[in-house]
């Protein structure tokens, strides 16, 4: 695949997204085939970055809700979020609400390691393995 076709499937995987038109598990079969390795939502600055194998990189807006991110980090109401967007009884905006609400100033999407890293202000990390479907 070439370089302006991966971020033109970065782009789709984003924009979809943020309409809640793709689930979690497509977003991930789709930058696997693209190469991407990872990406980290960081939700301070609004980015999204998404790294390569060979040391590339592509940053992006990310789209988040302009809200600030709530005070301490808390691992269940993160789960929560989670298992609800699994569900498909809320969306990807409302996935990020909900985790910023709950002290989430980004995470980290590792493809080849299949989890996800959410972390907070002071460093407090909860880990979702992907899903079996994802």
């Amino acid at each position: 695949m070439t370089g302006p076709d991966r971020v033109a499937v970065m782009t789709e995987c984003k924009e979809q997204s943020l309409a809640g038109t793709i689930p979690f598990p497509e977003v991930v079969r789709r930058l696997r085939e693209a190469g991407v390795e990872r990406y980290h939502v960081d939700l301070t600055r609004d980015e999204t970055t998404y790294y390569l194998p060979c040391g590339a990189s592509h940053v992006f807006a990310a789209g988040a809700p302009r809200e600030p991110v709530a005070g301490p980090f808390d691992a269940a109401a993160i789960e929560g979020a989670v298992r609800a967007s699994q569900r498909g009884e809320i969306g990807y905006p409302e996935f990020l609400r909900r985790i910023m609400a709950a002290g989430c100033v980004g995470y980290f999407t590792q493809i080849a390691g299949r989890r996800v890293q959410y972390v907070g202000r002071s460093g407090d990390t909860h880990v979702e393995p992907f899903p079996s479907k994802a």
